[in-house]
């Protein structure tokens, strides 16, 4: 039985309801372009995906989804899993702009997104939700080097990664920016306004991207001689760049630069200046990163490093739609692009 149809009983005198194949002949295409198209595949041409929405239309044509499961052995679902606490999770307004990515692309498909944020390493009853066939692939973000399930996880699904990863695997795909350029781009805002001394408040550097934003500070700082000051864990919360910056503040040397690696932790950090009555930027300099709404949420504009948040959410479900889908050759990284965005802070 075709995996798009399911076992019709009609009542006598009763037109029985179109087929995929149906659809398929009046379109002119073959009944495999008919399924990827209703399924959201962007790798059909425009013209006959138009072709195919036609017919469908013209036909009235409704694929089942309990018969398609059934039949396919595929549950329709992909789950979006963050390792990472529950607070953190809903308090970054990163993370809201990835979710509204995927829903987007998910909108034209016939896919349904499980969201699953498993605080510590979800080893237990998480691993075998996703292994058990709930769902088909799975969406992995703010996930880092100490999170053991991901090779078991790459292992059991296709995957699609919000950023590198050490994990690689056949059905592995990443999503991400170059979080080094990104990294060196806010620090070098900082040298170009005259900053001498240039303290971090990074991310956890159990992270990925938290260690190539240090790395770019650093490779900045190397370039043009200015002196470093410290690097302190603000945890990528707003709770820790507030108690980094009052660390950054006690240092043995003045500090007139702070690279804030999340608007998250800048939101934190711009209260404690102001209440210490540190004038932004003329006595300490700030560049964020993200350009999350938080950049405009202190009192005081952040300049910050944009990465396309909402971009990066639409282009993980859109590949792991085209992997589900049968596409083959895609490219295993996709690499968006970075922009400073220059307001108040520095």
């Amino acid at each position: 039985m075709p995996a798009d149809e399911d076992p019709i009983v009609t009542a006598p005198g009763r037109t029985p309801p179109p087929t995929l194949e149906l659809v398929a002949a009046r379109a002119g295409v073959s009944r495999a372009t008919v399924s990827r198209v209703v399924n959201g595949s962007t790798s059909v041409s425009q013209p006959i995906a138009e072709a195919v929405r036609r017919a469908v239309q013209e036909l009235g044509y409704v694929p089942n989804r309990a018969a398609r499961s059934l039949v396919s052995q595929q549950s329709q679902a992909i789950a979006l899993v963050a390792p990472e606490d529950v607070n953190r999770f809903f308090g970054d307004l990163f993370f809201a702009e990835i979710v509204s990515g995927i829903d987007a692309r998910l909108e034209d498909s016939d896919y349904v997104l499980n969201l699953m944020v498993a605080n510590h390493d979800p080893s237990g009853k998480t691993m075998r939700y996703l292994g058990g066939g709930a769902v088909d692939g799975a969406i992995v973000v703010s996930h880092h080097t100490s999170d053991r399930f991901l090779r078991r996880l790459t292992e059991s699904l296709p995957v699609v990664y919000g950023g590198r990863t050490s994990v690689a695997g056949n059905d592995t795909y990443v999503v991400d920016v170059d979080n080094v350029a990104g990294g060196a781009l806010a620090t070098q805002r900082l040298i170009d306004r005259g900053c001498t001394r240039i303290a971090t408040i990074a991310g956890p550097l159990t992270m990925q991207s938290s260690i190539d934003r240090l790395t770019g500070w650093r490779q900045a700082l190397d370039a043009a001689g200015v002196a470093a000051g410290p690097v302190v864990d603000g945890d990528f919360t707003m709770f820790g760049g507030a108690a980094a910056m009052r660390e950054i503040l006690e240092w043995r040397e003045p500090v007139d630069g702070v690279f804030v690696a999340s608007d998250l932790m800048a939101s934190g950090a711009v209260p404690v200046l102001l209440d210490r009555g540190i004038r932004i930027p003329d006595d300490m300099a700030l560049v964020g990163f993200d350009d999350s709404a938080a950049a405009v949420s202190t009192g005081v504009g952040l300049t910050t490093v944009r990465q396309p948040s909402r971009q990066m959410g639409w282009h993980m479900a859109d590949i792991l739609i085209d992997v589900l889908n049968g596409a083959v050759d895609l490219p295993r990284e996709l690499i968006l692009p970075l922009e400073l965005v220059v307001r108040d802070s520095a």
